[in-house]
């Protein structure tokens, strides 16, 4: 694959910056927590009660630095109509890909996480790229887990 560049046009790339926070809309925080923290192995850094909102982010093990939001469509970002419309798109899957997990052994994890209770949308499978299987969270949000080449 090539990767091309914007040539010329102003980059947050070359300012310190980085993703910090990514974000997956759950319907239920609680049971987000004990999918992405009891089967998938990540570890709860913040879970705070906001008043307006509960800011709940995970992360690997000792991977502060990038963490996933799990929040419940609702306000303050959206009203009720837009949160109900959100709800029913994840339900389908809709809302794209939450994560792409890299693991040095995807055969291995696909199998440990399988007798840990995760279900699989695709078992492993070699691509160009490397191999890789697919799952969905209890909402319906896309992870694909796999070892690149």
């Amino acid at each position: 694959m090539e990767k091309r560049g914007r040539g010329g046009r102003a980059s947050l790339a070359a300012m310190p910056n980085k993703i910090t926070h990514t974000q997956a809309y759950v319907l239920d925080q609680d049971q987000a927590l004990d999918f992405y923290v009891g089967k998938l192995g990540f570890e709860v850094n913040t879970d705070a009660d906001l008043g307006f909102m509960r800011w709940l982010t995970v992360n690997f093990p000792g991977q502060p630095e990038h963490q996933l939001l799990l929040e419940r469509p609702g306000p303050p970002a959206l009203d009720d109509a837009t949160a109900e419309q959100v709800r029913e798109l994840v339900t389908k899957g809709a809302m794209g890909m939450v994560a792409i997990i890299a693991v040095d052994d995807v055969h291995k994890a696909y199998e440990e996480l399988r007798a840990n209770g995760v279900e699989f949308t695709e078992q492993p499978t070699e691509r160009d790229y490397g191999t890789d299987c697919g799952l969905r969270d209890p909402f319906g949000n896309h992870i694909r887990i796999g070892t690149p080449k």
